[in-house]
């Protein structure tokens, strides 16, 4: 049994590991902000104990985790290198930790915490795999040969991994902070890829996937006849979609997600491809795809009155026009109100346009301020000048109740990367 301190144990990715290193029976402790956030709930209902920066007991036996959210300037990663601990960064980690595991990598642009999700609902249902979810959610399977966990393309990290499988959802142009343009991205996909000892699972519709050139042997799946595994005939029917599934030109079935929006259809078809891949029985996952919830902040609900609140995590212009896509796909003819908080002020320059377009979707939109990130607080545009290219959207005022008093038996979704969800709290407060 090993014993694990970790810096940063609130991010999404570092409270997942810790839970899984919890689970294969080692010690874990780890320091962070004070304030609350929302994946330290399993870390409390997990017994794990966090503390204050600066403030964790340290021993020289335990093996240092830091998050990539905090330099090696962080007065806690100095502080345990004065005390001759060596520190790793959860990637590199992560990556070390797989390589005794069949390894399925879950990576894109967007919607990777929704496709690790699907995927490892899919499996559980015989030899559950450990796992890690972005959406601070880890579990640690003993007995378990396989690992699936969510990979990160910022700053190249995903190149930390050698994973015997790899889902590529898209590839979009996104972090502007880091990758100058769409061909950088590109790039950085083929090189991870090229990293993938078995096979790739790639959505065969998204041009750039279609682009990337690794070697690998690749599985493809979409709406397009192109590739070897389809969705067809889709359908929505109360709380669910239906789909049927042809691969290899041959049907294997009619699936159903009680979620909205084609691109879930295209996670779940995902799923599928990586169960194929694994031999896993089909019925199973079907029947496991069907009762799937959803995971942490990925268009929750909750009732506001006559309303309903949706809360997404989409920051993104793409993630955007899907969560507005889902929310009319499930409510046909309901108002669709739009309050959303850009997350970090590169993203929001770069991509101005294409947020304006995006939001444009709903029939009202309300905009926070921006929220920075622990690596960038400051930038050279403001709220106001997105505010300015959408000719329905108005600024959220210090009462957001009477902002949204006047709507009736509407649908508010908030999105957001930031604590968009403090404005949530204000309102079903009220």
């Amino acid at each position: 049994m090993g014993s694990f301190h970790f810096i940063g144990i609130k991010g999404s990715g570092m409270s997942a590991l810790a839970q899984v290193l919890l689970d294969l029976n080692h010690h874990v402790q780890g320091e962070d902000i004070d304030a609350f956030v929302f994946t330290q709930a399993a870390l409390e209902s997990r017994s794990i104990p966090v503390y204050a920066f600066g403030d964790a007991p340290l021993a020289p036996n335990m093996t240092v985790i830091a998050s990539n959210a905090f330099d090696d300037r962080h007065p806690s990663i100095i502080r345990c290198k004065q005390l001759g601990m060596t520190v790793h960064r959860y990637h590199r980690f992560l990556g070390e930790l797989i390589k005794d595991y069949t390894s399925v990598a879950v990576t894109g642009s967007h919607g990777k915490t929704t496709t690790t999700g699907m995927i490892v609902h899919a499996l559980d249902a015989e030899n559950p795999p450990c796992s890690l979810i972005g959406d601070g959610t880890g579990k640690g399977n003993p007995s378990s040969d396989q690992f699936v966990f969510e990979s990160c393309e910022y700053k190249r990290h995903f190149l930390a991994y050698k994973p015997n499988i790899a889902v590529i959802t898209n590839i979009d142009y996104d972090h502007p902070d880091y990758f100058p343009d769409i061909d950088d991205v590109r790039n950085a996909f083929e090189e991870m890829a090229s990293l993938t000892s078995g096979y790739i699972v790639a959505c065969g519709d998204d041009e750039q996937v279609r682009m990337l050139k690794s070697g690998t042997e690749a599985l493809y799946y979409g709406f397009e006849l192109s590739n070897e595994l389809r969705a067809a005939r889709l359908s929505v029917d109360g709380e669910s979609t239906f789909f049927d599934v042809d691969y290899k030109n041959t049907g294997i079935g009619r699936f159903s997600i009680p979620s909205f929006g084609k691109h879930n259809v295209l996670n779940a078809l995902a799923a599928i491809g990586v169960a194929l891949v694994l031999d896993r029985d089909l019925e199973l996952v079907k029947s496991r795809l069907a009762a799937f919830t959803g995971v942490k902040r990925r268009f929750t609900e909750k009732a506001w009155g006559n309303n309903v609140i949706i809360d997404d995590y989409a920051h993104h212009p793409s993630e955007i026009r899907a969560t507005l896509e889902a929310a009319r796909s499930k409510y046909p003819g309901k108002k669709v109100v739009g309050i959303f908080q850009p997350h970090t002020y590169s993203r929001l320059e770069k991509l101005m346009d294409d947020f304006a377009s995006s939001l444009r979707d709903a029939d009202d939109i309300f905009l926070c301020p921006v929220f920075g990130s622990a690596r960038e607080n400051a930038g050279s545009v403001s709220i106001g000048d997105l505010r300015n290219r959408i000719p329905n959207a108005q600024l959220i005022s210090d009462n957001i109740t009477t902002d949204l008093n006047p709507y009736n038996d509407s649908i508010l979704v908030f999105m957001g990367a930031g604590d968009i969800q403090k404005y949530q709290a204000q309102l079903l407060q009220s």
